[in-house]
């Protein structure tokens, strides 16, 4: 999850290698926590606070 100013500034994806790093040493120091190796979310494409309505987007 990303906030929308990460998003709209384009900190997005530094955010997610970041994620990236801190969910593989936790991985690392506590396996048994974990079903699976953790991977961070995929990069939204947008994200909104007040999203436009379907008549705005067609303006």
């Amino acid at each position: 999850m990303m906030t929308p100013a990460s998003v709209h500034h384009g900190r997005a994806q530094q955010v997610r290698e970041h994620r990236a790093l801190v969910l593989e040493a936790a991985w690392k120091r506590h396996p048994e926590r974990f079903a699976r190796q953790p991977q961070p979310q995929a990069l939204p494409s947008a994200a909104w606070i007040n999203p436009p309505t379907t008549t705005a987007i067609a303006l």
